[in-house]
């Protein structure tokens, strides 16, 4: 891996970051970096969020999982499509018709104002997390490319570089910048996994009906879980897939807001049918790559994975790296060192887009709900320039916080990405869930002031529940996230009285107004 091309081609691509950027961060208000002017065009939206939704997480874990989980995780996959629908069909036409910035503003219409903050609230611990998990894998590997290039660096330092080089180019333009350098990060993605395919079929003399038969007689290619105790059984991956979309996506204000930009709820909701075919298929072809990595480098001698450990060969010294339950390295290793300077090159940048095409958006909508749920940015009583200074500051913690949560994270880290990322979404979003889902499918009135108390105990409750299944030989798995959202509704609905008719009640029960 040349040094030289590689510092050449991302100084170009982060020139044309900057370069949007600058276009697009142009007289730009409230309305522009929070909403976008809601002009945005519905199919740029919809390839932009492809990338977000891929991250740095499906760019390397999915592969680097096959190992150990083979296609299994094409169940999660079956059940986000379901789950897509129903933010197409009930949550857009909602957001919509209530003319949200930050869709938690719904909690406080329909449950009230301690129901809105501690949405909100769940929001901003889950982003945090989960956008620390995808920059933190994406930092690991930027530390092994400095290795490469023969640099010794603390692991902080390429963490700071990526949250600063993010925190600029977002800077002025918000959401209306992200929306389009979304569109070429995902390119630039799409294209890394693809030249990478492309490599292994030319290196290993594979055709398309070939790459089948290698399919169809590998373990590798399972994709049916069918052992009821295990966490990852076919229903539960299915019904966690299903809940992970309508919460990850229609419940998350990170990639609601740019939902939320495009023309009208036709658009937006044309938007997410769209996206969603073309993300399941993008991630099932990532297994593939999975697949592939893993065949080309048992043929070649160049891995070995053993009890879920993994052991890679250095093309260096020629001595065995073990990387123990971190299969996450699987790609870069083989990428970087085995796979010839245009897959490094071009892995190099697809890793860039798929950190960048994540955080970015993760940032900005964070600044965002804080500013709209916490500082009352819609309620006036500033002028633009305290709110543009404001908003400054708010951005400028989260980066700060991202990167605290990182170095945290490094240090207790341990396995898959992806599926840390997964436990922690279970117990964050579960809340969510089941707070959206007592507003819109119930009357009721809560007792607001209580809901902070039952959103907490939920997760406890599912945390314990968990362990003392697991004592008894069954693994919970992915149910823990609908059994989240359910203790949630069960315990909003045991501190709730009467009916609630009035113009906030747009709940499906409810009948909407």
């Amino acid at each position: 891996m040349n040094p030289v091309a590689v510092l050449g081609a991302l100084a170009a691509y982060f020139g044309l970051l900057c370069a949007i950027a600058r276009i697009t961060g142009r007289r730009s208000d409230d309305a522009a970096w929070f909403r976008g002017n809601r002009s945005s065009p519905w199919y740029v939206v919809a390839f932009g969020m492809v990338g977000t939704s891929l991250s740095g997480v499906t760019f390397l874990s999915v592969p680097g999982d096959v190992g150990t989980k083979a296609f299994s995780y094409l169940q999660i996959l079956l059940g986000n499509l379901v789950g897509y629908g129903v933010v197409a069909l009930v949550l857009v036409p909602l957001f919509y018709r209530l003319d949200l910035t930050s869709i938690y503003g719904y909690l406080g219409k329909r449950l009230g104002v301690w129901a809105y903050r501690t949405g909100a609230g769940f929001f901003l611990v889950s982003r945090v997390v989960g956008a620390s998990f995808r920059l933190f894998l994406v930092a690991l590997v930027f530390g092994l490319i400095l290795e490469r290039m023969g640099l010794e660096v603390p692991f902080a330092l390429p963490v700071a570089l990526s949250i600063l080089l993010i925190f600029l180019y977002t800077r002025k333009g918000g959401i209306r910048t992200v929306v389009w350098t979304d569109t070429l990060q995902t390119t630039f993605l799409l294209l890394a996994a693809a030249l990478t395919v492309l490599r292994i079929l030319l290196e290993l003399d594979l055709s398309l009906p070939r790459i089948g038969e290698v399919l169809s007689g590998s373990a590798r290619a399972d994709v049916w879980v069918t052992d009821w105790s295990d966490g990852h059984h076919w229903f539960k991956d299915i019904l966690f897939g299903a809940f992970l979309a309508i919460c990850m996506t229609g419940l998350d204000q990170d990639l609601m807001q740019k939902n939320l930009t495009c023309r009208s709820a036709t658009e937006s909701a044309r938007n997410v049918y769209c996206f969603s075919v073309v993300y399941v298929v993008t991630s099932a072809l990532f297994l593939v790559l999975g697949f592939l990595l893993y065949h080309y480098g048992e043929t070649r001698g160049l891995l070995s994975l053993e009890e879920g450990r993994l052991s890679l060969l250095d093309a260096s010294t020629g001595e065995w790296t073990d990387y123990g339950k971190r299969t996450d390295h699987l790609y870069p290793v083989l990428a970087l060192d085995h796979l010839g300077g245009l897959v490094a090159l071009t892995f190099v940048l697809g890793l860039v887009a798929a950190a960048y095409s994540s955080a970015d958006s993760a940032l900005a909508a964070l600044t965002t709900s804080f500013c709209v749920d916490f500082l009352g940015f819609e309620r006036g009583g500033r002028t633009e320039e305290e709110r543009r200074r404001l908003r400054g500051r708010a951005q400028s913690g989260f980066a700060l916080l991202l990167f605290l949560v990182i170095l945290v994270f490094d240090r207790l880290g341990e396995g898959s990405v992806v599926g840390s990322l997964f436990k922690a979404a279970q117990y964050t979003y579960g809340p969510l869930l089941g707070m959206f889902a007592f507003g819109l499918l119930t009357t009721r009135r809560t007792r607001d002031s209580w809901t902070p108390l039952v959103c907490l105990v939920a997760p406890v409750l599912v945390w314990l529940l968990s362990r003392f299944l697991l004592l008894e030989g069954f693994e919970i798995g992915y149910l823990a996230l609908p059994i989240n959202g359910a203790l949630t509704f069960a315990g909003l609905w045991l501190f709730s009285r009467g009916r609630r008719r009035c113009r906030e009640s747009v709940g499906i029960a409810g009948g909407g107004s």
